[in-house]
């Protein structure tokens, strides 16, 4: 069967933790995590309702693959109403946590409410109660784990926590596990400190053991963990490399948003790529890479192990900061480096170290910094609001600074923890926000990748390279190239890329098994696990009910065709280096083209035959 067949709901008014059976109906239809979370979601909340008010939920949910030895089969989701867009929120975090749940015999935590004073979730196994978080709200993530361990005296709990940012109203503030996996996006940590709830702590020693046919899935996922092995980039690339392989590659390819995605190349990408993170520094002769790292059941390892200088001028006095930690990401690097122009590996890997302690979104964090500094170079902003800071693109100083306020909610890091469409509007210059829907672009510039800005203005969360990464396809040619630079044929790219990543973020596994895998690999090992007959096509066609059950919840929460939109800059100012120079973001050319692949109305609503097709709720 797989799943655990139980829900632990969660309500923080009444201060009760209470089990239900697992909706098997819906399981079938929507698989798990994401798309199961989501279904159970849109059936109990209102969609116009206050992000940070009691009635919102907020789902802790895992995949029927989570806690199996499937690979990377350690994932989970946290599902919401985002404070940062209004819209449906999806967050998918790595580490421990979700195995550890599901080892505690849960598939699903929903917690609904608002405490009358901060606590935190305990689970062992099938006990669950509410605590008092006195002595860790107020605290860091990284000193509400510490010290959570040291109360339960237990090395093998997984924690989940929000940070001080989350506590001071940060828009974009993550809930982070394991010290520094995250489920980062959309500010789930906002929600989830807006319930006075400061963490999930989490043990479990049941296992997974409802495997349908054991034999049948050790066999099948040894198959597919050697065609990660073998593939070039779940085998090389990122073990290697990290997902900052991309940025000399993304740079060359002229599609690297640079200081507010005003060009879309940075000259100083190599400086703060993969490449760079692995050399000697000049100061002390260490490399800023120290290792890699590993999820749970993960055979591929991306995740990156830093150290700073201690003498670089954001350390010094400092030494939380001094030992190993989470180490950049592509997307980090790119939010925190080439949007605002800084090319400080160094001082980029400390703001990144702030973004985990203190559980902000380093995307949509940079991002704003960005947007803060154009504002400050065209007289908006000034050194009266920053406290005689000079926000300046490339001023490394200036973006360390700028984290740590967001950290505490301090001064002008209240406004940066607005986010940027609410920060430029404030000033402004609504123009200068990189956003759809208000959630800050990732680090993929649509003029030079097509395929990307209709993913981007089409996506159910804002601005998300996550939702349909057809940077595999029009750069790194998985599963077949196409041309980056054209617009024809994405409409159909894009909404395969987008069904596809649906129903595998409601597995349980990894996102980037999909450089090596398709639907064909991943259906074996669930068929080989769960009850019933699961194939590709049913895999799809989940994914492609996840999909619109998402856009419908938008659409009820107010959002129209009017959303499904790019900033002014992208669609009128041409890239100006690379091989997209002289190019626009060609999102009118695709978006009608989009919108009929979908099944949906000229003016992008659901059509009673897809509903029906595809069995949504009414």
């Amino acid at each position: 069967m797989s799943w655990s067949g139980n829900v632990l709901r969660v309500n923080l008014t009444k201060g009760t933790c209470t089990s239900e059976p697992l909706n098997m109906e819906w399981a079938r239809e929507y698989i798990g995590q994401r798309g199961l979370a989501t279904r159970y979601f849109v059936e109990e909340v209102d969609p116009k309702v206050d992000p940070l008010a009691p009635e919102n939920h907020l789902i802790f949910a895992t995949g029927p693959l989570t806690g199996t030895m499937a690979s990377t089969g350690g994932r989970y989701s946290v599902i919401t109403k985002g404070p940062l867009t209004g819209a449906i929120a999806c967050s998918n975090s790595g580490g421990f946590l979700g195995a550890e749940l599901r080892s505690a015999g849960w598939d699903m935590v929903i917690l609904e409410g608002k405490s009358v004073k901060p606590v935190y979730l305990n689970i062992e196994n099938d006990k669950a109660e509410l605590l008092a978080a006195d002595e860790i709200w107020g605290k860091s993530v990284w000193e509400t784990d510490e010290i959570l361990h040291k109360k339960h005296q237990d090395p093998q709990l997984r924690i989940a926590a929000c940070g001080r940012a989350a506590e001071t109203g940060c828009l974009y503030a993550a809930i982070v596990n394991d010290l520094h996996r995250a489920a980062g996006r959309s500010g789930v940590g906002a929600v989830m400190a807006s319930k006075n709830l400061k963490a999930l702590a989490v043990r479990g020693t049941k296992g997974v053991g409802n495997i349908k046919d054991p034999a049948r899935f050790m066999q099948t996922t040894a198959e597919q963990k050697k065609v990660l092995a073998d593939h070039a980039v779940t085998g090389e690339g990122l073990p290697t490399f990290g997902t900052q392989v991309l940025m000399n590659v993304i740079n060359e390819s002229g599609a690297l948003p640079t200081r507010n995605m005003r060009e879309s190349q940075f000259d100083g990408a190599h400086n703060i790529s993969a490449e760079q993170m692995a050399e000697p520094r000049k100061s002390d002769g260490k490399p800023n890479l120290t290792r890699n790292a590993a999820c749970f059941a993960c055979t591929i390892a991306c995740g990156r192990i830093s150290t700073i200088d201690k003498g670089h001028f954001t350390v010094e006095n400092k030494p939380q900061y001094w030992g190993n930690s989470g180490g950049l990401e592509y997307e980090a690097a790119w939010a925190l480096g080439a949007d605002t122009g800084v090319d400080d590996l160094d001082a980029l890997t400390y703001a990144n170290f702030i973004c985990n302690e203190d559980g902000f979104d380093p995307i949509t964090f940079g991002a704003t910094v960005a947007a803060a500094m154009e504002l400050f170079e065209i007289g908006a902003i000034t050194t009266e609001h920053t406290g005689g800071v000079e926000l300046k693109f490339g001023a490394a100083a200036a973006l360390t600074w700028a984290a740590e306020k967001v950290a505490t909610g301090e001064g002008f890091g209240a406004d940066l923890a607005l986010g940027s469409k609410r920060l430029c509007e404030k000033y402004g210059h609504p123009e200068l926000s990189m956003t759809v829907k208000g959630q800050e672009f990732p680090a993929y510039d649509p003029r030079g990748i097509q395929g990307m800005g209709l993913a981007y203005a089409t996506s159910n969360r804002g601005a998300c390279h996550l939702r349909g990464y057809t940077v595999a396809s029009e750069i790194l040619g998985i599963p077949e190239k196409t041309d980056p630079l054209e617009t024809d044929g994405k409409a159909g790219l894009v909404k395969a890329f987008q069904d596809v990543t649906a129903a595998w973020d409601s597995t349980g596994l990894c996102l980037f098994t999909s450089f090596a895998w398709t639907l064909d690999n991943v259906a074996p090992q669930l068929d080989a696990a769960c009850e019933g007959e699961w194939t590709s096509d049913r895999l799809l066609e989940a994914g492609e009910r996840i999909w619109n059950l998402e856009r419908d919840f938008n659409a009820k929460a107010g959002f129209t065709a009017a959303d499904d939109t790019l900033p002014p800059r992208l669609l009128e100012e041409r890239a100006k280096t690379g091989p997209a120079e002289g190019k626009v973001a060609g999102l009118a050319e695709m978006l009608p083209e989009y919108y009929q692949e979908r099944g949906w109305t000229a003016d992008g609503q659901i059509t009673d035959e897809t509903r029906s097709r595809l069995g949504l709720p009414a």
